[in-house]
């Protein structure tokens, strides 16, 4: 996995000013570390995600019914 430095070098982020340079370079990030990933693996990465989230910072969150 490349680290966040090789996509803030990267020709199609090097060019924009430093905040928006490094909210873009994070997302393209992410981009390459899910698009591999199957709908119900992405499901899984983000409900780890949240849960690391709520650990680390002390949320809590409501959570909603799924519309079905």
């Amino acid at each position: 996995m490349k680290t966040l430095e090789c996509y803030m070098n990267d020709p199609s982020v090097a060019h924009l000013q430093m905040p928006l340079r490094e909210v873009k370079a994070i997302r393209l990030m992410i981009h390459d570390e899910i698009k591999d990933m199957t709908p119900s693996e992405r499901v899984a990465h983000v409900n780890n995600s949240v849960e690391e989230a709520q650990q680390k910072y002390g949320l809590k969150f409501n959570v909603l019914a799924s519309a079905k």
